[in-house]
């Protein structure tokens, strides 16, 4: 086929010259035996209307018998003629429909395309969008070759055509995905990532939102809601994907130099202004968001101890009544007790000399009551230095087999023993210094064995501490 604008061999199938560029009008052709009946009715009907010479014979025989068959031909030149035009209106009305339905203007659309000729191909689509605005893949096609130019601007518009709310529902829900994709992969290759989590924020699909969420900054949640509590909270703050989150405790507003949350805040007595905001991995942040924490916890009472301040003169237990709830720490060298200190699991011996007690209690919640202090001075008149009650037990122990010398060497072990003075207990009715065992297996580094031993206060006996069938001490002698 030759096109009829530059007489240049087209390719078949091609709506478009490939030579000059022109569109191709095409008629469908007749069949050759309607052509030829048509011809021959014409003709017949153009001969019918001729008038025969003035000096020409007719005889009226054959006038009637012309007369005749010129009645009988009309019929079927008009016959004809209704065919041939039904037959070219039909053809018209198919040609007129085919070239505006969307698959030809999309083919039509592909072969400018195929040439670079992307503004011609941009026209088709929006002429056959005009009439099919429901066609999606009109405006997918649109905007690759706004993209291909790299206009993306004018692709985003397209696209924005997809997913506005108020024609969106005239697009399947994979065409709407398929087009946030696509915006998402054109602000991503822009680096514009505020515009990103921009259009995911008004997105109301949550599908889709999840598919894209890394793109998201999204308010930090808070574990509690805000308000009054009678316990200390453990309070967790969490974001929609990874990135970093910053608050303050203060009120103030948070900023890139504030704490960064990397475990919950516990929130103990008072009241606290918690402010977050949170930053995703692309540098996006979310808005800051605020939230009061009253914390209103009941002290617990101060720990009771049984025994006054005071000097004693024998061996005396220090007994603290036990608070319901909480634990009782205590100390012995001035420092404030805390819940890192000597944690009291029993009345305590009374030490020598004078010493400053301070008990604390600490409830459950890590509420610590008021301190509770006592001074004891513990003076045993006539008792035996504490130095020789060592002594006295090392020699002991040498004389029973139990050490080979009394500098702690025996032949079952390759370490080495040593004894030190710990406290004044009173065992029945008698006073006795403890002392315990100590194992050193060459390196310096002392650990207690599982032996106690007394030595009494005055006389100087030593012996081992056991306990009776009742649990109560007894003193066994060496």
């Amino acid at each position: 086929m030759k096109c009829p604008h530059c007489g240049h061999e087209m390719t078949e199938g091609y709506l478009l010259c490939d030579h000059c560029g022109k569109d191709i009008q095409i008629v469908p052709d007749f069949e050759p035996e309607i052509e030829n009946s048509i011809t021959e009715t014409l003709s017949t009907l153009v001969s019918s209307q001729e008038e025969p010479d003035d000096g020409e014979n007719v005889d009226m025989e054959n006038e009637t018998a012309f007369g005749a068959g010129k009645r009988s031909r009309k019929p079927q030149v008009i016959l004809a003629l209704v065919i041939l035009f039904l037959a070219a209106f039909v053809s018209y009305a198919l040609y007129a429909y085919h070239i505006h339905t969307v698959d030809y203007q999309i083919d039509k659309a592909m072969a400018y395309a195929e040439k670079g000729a992307y503004s011609e191909a941009i026209a088709c689509l929006e002429k056959a969008y005009a009439d099919y605005p429901e066609e999606a893949r009109l405006l997918f096609l649109e905007a690759d070759y706004y993209y291909l130019q790299q206009m993306d601007n004018y692709a985003l518009s397209a696209l924005m055509k997809i997913i506005d709310t108020d024609t969106a529902p005239r697009y399947a829900e994979e065409d709407v995905e398929e087009a946030y994709g696509k915006i998402i992969t054109i602000y991503a290759n822009q680096k514009e990532y505020g515009l990103i989590n921009e259009l995911l924020r008004a997105c109301d699909n949550e599908r889709i939102v999840g598919m894209f969420q890394s793109y998201l900054a999204m308010e930090p949640e808070f574990s509690y809601v805000e308000g009054s509590y009678a316990e200390v909270i453990p309070l967790k703050l969490s974001s929609n994907t990874a990135g970093t989150i910053y608050y303050t405790l203060d009120g103030s507003k948070p900023d890139k130099n504030s704490q960064i949350y990397t475990s919950p805040l516990f929130l103990e007595t008072g009241e606290y202004t918690v402010s977050a905001f949170f930053v995703n991995d692309y540098g996006i942040e979310s808005d800051v968001v605020t939230k009061t924490y009253v914390i209103n916890l009941a002290v617990p009472n101060a720990p009771v101890v049984e025994l006054y301040s005071g000097e004693y003169t024998e061996a005396t237990m220090i007994a603290v009544e036990p608070a319901e709830g909480c634990k009782t720490f205590y100390t012995t060298d001035e420092s404030e007790p805390t819940a890192d200190s000597v944690p009291y699991t029993g009345p305590i011996p009374m030490p020598l000399g004078k010493t400053l007690f301070k008990f604390v209690n600490i409830s459950s919640e890590g509420i610590a009551s008021e301190v509770t202090t006592r001074t004891f001075t513990l003076r045993l008149r006539g008792a035996i230095p504490t130095e020789t009650a060592v002594t006295n037990l090392v020699n002991r122990l040498v004389e029973t087999g139990y050490l080979d010398d009394a500098a702690g060497n025996n032949s079952r072990q390759s370490g080495v023993l040593s004894y030190q003075f710990s406290s004044v207990l009173r065992v029945g009715e008698d006073d006795y210094y403890t002392i315990y065992e100590y194992y050193d297996d060459g390196t310096g580094l002392l650990s207690r064995t599982d032996k106690v031993f007394l030595v009494h206060v005055y006389t100087g006996a030593a012996a081992q501490l056991g306990y009776d069938e009742n649990g109560d001490f007894m003193a066994n002698p060496i």
